[in-house]
């Protein structure tokens, strides 16, 4: 993951600052870690900021030091692995090695990869989150929403460059067909991490592939 998070301080700093600029750097993408992995195994409701301070051996009264906000700690995780998935998208979306509906079935492979890493017990923050947004701070609702948005505008364009390529029909209505793919991908996610098996994430892909207009 890219660590480079920038966000306005509002609040006046507590807790003894760290001695070096570096140190503090480092420390805090160590907490914005430590969040990313609660949240994604465990969602929003059952992750406390005890947990993440003690992961990273950071004193409570120092965790403003680092953050203005509990609030704007999650904004920055939500931000941090957004900006890790864009990346992990356009290695596989712009990889122009395949085809572009070849590079769809690549973010797959790329993901079930990952679930098998971890062991199934991280899913999709992005879609964890939104299924807690009830819970989350009304900020958060903005910026999940935003994140999905990316995410269809990077796979509309891929799916757009497959019309060019002949791999779709000219009538196609991309921005529609990427919308549905991202719908579907979170429930494939969530079925994935259940049964502990990447093969509700196989089926997606082909049922997804083939109900593609040529």
């Amino acid at each position: 993951m890219t660590e480079s998070i920038v966000e306005n301080i509002t609040k006046p700093r507590r807790g003894r600052p760290p001695k070096q600029a570096r140190e503090s750097q480092d420390t805090r993408a160590e907490l914005i870690r430590s969040g990313l992995e609660q949240l994604t195994e465990n969602g929003f409701a059952s992750s406390g900021i005890d947990q993440i301070l003690k992961k990273v051996g950071v004193p409570k009264g120092s965790f403003y030091y680092y953050f203005a906000s509990k609030e704007a700690f999650g904004q920055a995780v939500i931000e941090n692995y957004a900006t890790y998935f864009a990346y992990k998208l356009d290695k596989c979306l712009l990889n122009e090695a395949y085809s572009s509906l070849e590079r769809i079935g690549l973010f797959v492979e790329s993901a079930m990869d990952g679930m098998e890493r971890y062991q199934f017990k991280r899913g999709c923050l992005v879609g964890n989150l939104g299924q807690e947004v009830d819970l989350l701070p009304e900020s958060y609702r903005q910026q999940l929403i935003d994140i999905f948005l990316d995410w269809q505008q990077r796979l509309t364009a891929c799916l757009e460059a497959a019309k060019v390529e002949g791999e779709l029909s000219p009538t196609a209505n991309c921005a529609l067909l990427a919308e549905h793919f991202w719908v579907g991908w979170e429930g494939a996610v969530s079925r994935a991490k259940l049964v502990r098996s990447t093969q509700p994430l196989q089926n997606y892909l082909e049922c997804f592939i083939a109900g593609l207009p040529r």
